[in-house]
């Protein structure tokens, strides 16, 4: 199975990466499945004006993304919060490309706030359903995130492991079972 991890945050500090990194590790390290990292700035898009229906109608320059979109298989989203909501340039990237019908998705929010990007969740909830994905109901939110993980997105705080554990396990079950 070919699951893309894609980190929605575009600031240059993010520090939202900092779960993806750690999502990306830990899935590598524990699963046979091909795991893949997408980070929204190295895709710097125009906003949508097109939706790329298949591989064929993806510009030239935007191919290698199109090959990664199209060709996975299940995705992690993972989103800081900005204003009570997930990252405009995760919701630009995922406008560009049709449905993504009958995909798991897992749903990861962070940020440095105690919140750790709760209101967020929810709406993406409602994007992963508008996508026609299916959404692990087990989210990861990651409140105070720069305190639990370092810029490589190494786990700091160990009592946290138990939520990502949890988080892992819940999203594999489904999305195993998903794709066939």
């Amino acid at each position: 199975m070919k699951i893309e991890i894609i980190s929605g945050s575009p600031r240059h500090e993010s520090v939202t990466v900092r779960v993806a990194k750690f999502l990306y590790k830990y899935l590598s390290e524990t699963t046979t499945h091909e795991i893949n990292l997408l980070d929204v700035r190295d895709f710097p898009l125009p906003n949508i004006q097109k939706v790329w229906t298949s591989l064929e109608a993806v510009p030239e320059e935007w191919k290698s993304l199109g090959e990664r979109i199209f060709g996975a298989d299940a995705f992690i989203l993972v989103t800081p919060e900005f204003n009570g909501g997930y990252s405009p340039a995760l919701k630009n990237l995922l406008d560009h490309f049709p449905k993504q019908s009958h995909k798991p998705v897992g749903i990861a929010t962070a940020s440095p706030g105690i919140m750790g990007g709760m209101r967020a969740s929810q709406q993406m909830i409602q994007l992963v359903a508008a996508l026609f994905g299916i959404a692990s109901p087990q989210m990861l939110i990651t409140p105070l995130v720069d305190k639990k993980f370092d810029a490589e997105g190494n786990l700091l705080d160990e009592a946290f492991q138990k939520q990502a554990d949890i988080f892992v396990k819940e999203y594999l079950w489904l999305a195993e079972r998903l794709v066939k």
